[in-house]
């Protein structure tokens, strides 16, 4: 809780502060910036709902070598690394970096799969939810960390149908994100502006290059099955990233956070309504769960 100012030793009041108005250009860049959130969770979901119609063909991995190398051309051509002039210091977490973000993707891929888009990423989305909860020391806090717990323990309950493989590897994207913000911010601090970034979505791609190629080799992919993982690229990378530029330009850091978290219900719904993918009443409840421990925990939170 903030502290009010302490009184003036005048005796003259002071002039109560005048209130602040939002200009007409503030509050449609907000309305744009939030418009451009939704956009954006739209545009993730969809791209990986879109990529799945090609695991018949391509399989998670060939989807996800696709989604590496429209991330590295669309990254490279904005952040332009200048990778002559990295120092070892730099080169080591933006190699970390890369070899989690490819893992990352392959695990809620491969999740995605065998569990279903919601349920994916719901797991994967405990990842950024852990690390909040785990700086601070708040109860509300604590009573959050319980709530999301519950959700994960009710979403991996013992059913004749229960995919463990399908949940663990959901769970491997979570570690996966986590890792791939703390080394985010190590990139962040060492290389300037997008450079990092940039640099790793090239080395991740590289990674995957013999995988592209020995699929392509053994099972040539169709037409149709390489425009889904390129238009997954694109929505699921591209799209989010460029969006996310943009709306933290005009949105409050909490703002954009609180949204963040409403992903696995959007992605659980584009799960149901493009994939056929229903979930029981125990699964949304559990999705439910967890979106709501971290919406909590950033609605309390102290800036």
């Amino acid at each position: 809780m903030r502290t009010r100012p302490a009184p003036t030793p005048t005796s003259v009041a002071a002039p109560a502060p005048a209130t602040r108005l939002d200009t007409p250009e503030q509050t449609g860049g907000r309305l744009a910036g939030v418009a451009t959130m939704i956009g954006s969770g739209l545009s993730t979901q969809t791209g990986a709902a879109i990529g799945s119609l090609a695991f018949p063909v391509l399989g998670p991995v060939g989807v996800v070598a696709v989604r590496q190398y429209v991330a590295a051309l669309v990254l490279f051509s904005v952040g332009r690394p200048r990778l002559r002039s990295f120092t070892w210091s730099q080169w080591w977490p933006v190699i970390l970096l890369a070899v989690v973000f490819g893992t990352m993707n392959l695990s809620l891929y491969s999740a995605i799969e065998r569990v279903g888009l919601g349920l994916a990423v719901t797991l994967e989305f405990l990842g950024p939810l852990a690390i909040a909860l785990a700086t601070s020391r708040r109860r509300v806090d604590m009573c959050c960390a319980v709530i999301a717990g519950a959700g994960v323990v009710t979403l991996m309950r013992p059913q004749p149908s229960t995919d463990y493989l399908g949940m663990a590897l959901g769970l491997l994207a979570a570690v996966c994100w986590a890792s791939y913000i703390l080394l985010n911010r190590t990139v962040g601090r060492r290389v300037p502006g997008a450079q990092g970034a940039a640099a790793a979505a090239g080395i991740s791609a590289v990674m995957f290059l013999p995988v592209g190629i020995a699929l392509a080799v053994r099972h040539p992919p169709t037409a149709g099955a390489v425009a889904c993982a390129i238009i997954a690229g694109l929505l699921s990378s591209a799209v989010p990233y460029l969006a996310d530029l943009f709306t933290l330009r005009h949105v409050p850091p909490r703002a954009f956070g609180l949204f963040m978290s409403v992903n696995p219900v959007i992605a659980a719904l584009v799960g149901w309504v493009g994939l056929g993918q229903g979930l029981g009443g125990l699964e949304w409840a559990s999705v439910g769960a967890i979106v709501a421990a971290n919406s909590l925990s950033i609605l309390t939170s102290r800036d």
